[in-house]
């Protein structure tokens, strides 16, 4: 994650080296990104269209300035894997190594998503976990949360559910380079399809794109007298204090079990008007009749 944020009272910041440094026309200077994504060496940034004729200059004057061996320009997201959209701009190596809060991620940036605007939850989860628990990731990605978790609460197991295989390759080579490889357990496939129930103390639902309708697999891995699933979901904001509780308490309900609201948190704004957050949900065992 950077920007054109200040890191001293009397140093400049990388944005106003770069525009000092640059030899462009003074007029086109104001269309200069202020923002951009460094993840590992690679650099993520939008050049807009008034740049055009000039970004791959832009480009190298950024990635110097950065220290990054490879610039990207940042097209969005695209498809249910929500793969990035990216043309290469400078550089052109996208393989990379990125790290934060004592953990490693491999990935590819021109194949892989990485939000660094997620790091907040990253770390907060890092030591959510007991000691004796069974986690399963249904969501794993390359390991966004599975690894930190490994890493830092060291849990008995944690299975971490993908269903690209891409970013299931870097999981398990993420697993290797963080020394996890005893706690977590990679799993390609959609997790619907995974075996095992009534296994899981906490489930994480790490995944934006009609989250709810994997619920009822997530209760099935749950034990039976209870646990945690951390369910994440992107919500209008008018809706932020009703939607995201009803859609859990509804198939709470339908199986016959009681919940309490831990804690509503939002990771993030994901568009004008639409935030990101993550319920924290004990789910009790099972009313008897």
């Amino acid at each position: 994650m950077s920007n054109d944020s200040n890191f001293g009272y009397n140093r400049t910041t990388p944005f106003q080296n770069i525009t000092e440094n640059l030899v462009i026309p003074t007029h086109l200077k104001v269309f200069l990104p202020r923002k951009w994504e460094l993840i590992g060496d690679v650099l993520l940034m939008k050049i807009p269209v008034e740049l055009e004729p000039l970004r791959e200059d832009i480009a190298c004057a950024y990635a110097k300035e950065l220290g990054a061996k490879t610039v990207l320009q940042d097209m969005g997201i695209t498809g249910n894997l929500r793969e990035p959209k990216v043309e290469l701009l400078w550089g052109s190596e996208t393989e990379t190594i990125h790290k934060e809060n004592g953990v490693s991620f491999k990935l590819d940036c021109a194949r892989l998503m990485f939000s660094s605007g997620n790091i907040d939850e990253r770390i907060r989860m890092a030591t959510i976990a007991e000691k004796d628990e069974i986690v399963v990731d249904m969501f794993a990605g390359i390991g966004f949360f599975s690894i930190p978790i490994a890493v830092h609460s060291k849990p008995r197991k944690i299975y971490a559910c993908e269903l690209n295989p891409a970013a299931y390759d870097y999981l398990c080579e993420s697993v290797q380079i963080n020394d996890v490889g005893d706690i977590v357990n990679p799993v390609l496939g959609d997790n619907r399809n995974f075996q095992r129930e009534g296994i899981a103390d906490r489930i994480v639902m790490g995944y934006l794109e009609d989250t709810h309708l994997f619920l009822p697999k997530a209760l099935s891995i749950l034990k039976k007298e209870g646990g945690v699933i951390h369910y994440h979901e992107k919500c209008p904001n008018e809706l932020l204090n009703s939607r995201p509780l009803e859609n859990v308490k509804k198939e709470v309900v339908k199986i016959g079990r009681k919940m309490e609201l831990l804690e509503m948190r939002t990771v993030k704004s994901y568009a004008p008007g639409v935030s990101h957050v993550v319920l924290d949900i004990k789910i009790e065992s099972r009313i008897t009749k």
